[in-house]
């Protein structure tokens, strides 16, 4: 497997493994936090605490999270195929 390959197979696991967290994360403050009585819930900014830490909080959070994995961990990848690549193919073929 190339290195492109390699490197586009580890993205995609990152990725995935991003948008679960940002699942539990949404899921659980939405569903943990909001499960009581809404008489009894507390308030941030005039928004339920539930929906504060989940949907208003939760994307900056996330969107943080993000940057810094992709300047870290993400990298360019040439789409195009190096000069010779294509002839190369052919002579294994």
């Amino acid at each position: 497997m190339s290195k492109a390959f390699k490197q586009t197979d580890r993205e995609a696991y990152i990725t995935l493994g991003l948008y679960v967290f940002f699942f539990l994360w949404w899921t659980l403050f939405a569903f943990g936090l909001g499960s009581g009585d809404p008489e009894e819930y507390s308030y941030i900014w005039g928004l339920p605490a539930w929906f504060f830490y989940s949907c208003v909080a939760g994307y900056p959070v996330v969107t943080l999270i993000l940057w810094v994995v992709v300047r870290k961990f993400f990298a360019d990848i040439p789409l195009d195929e190096p000069e010779g690549e294509s002839e190369k193919e052919e002579g294994k073929a």
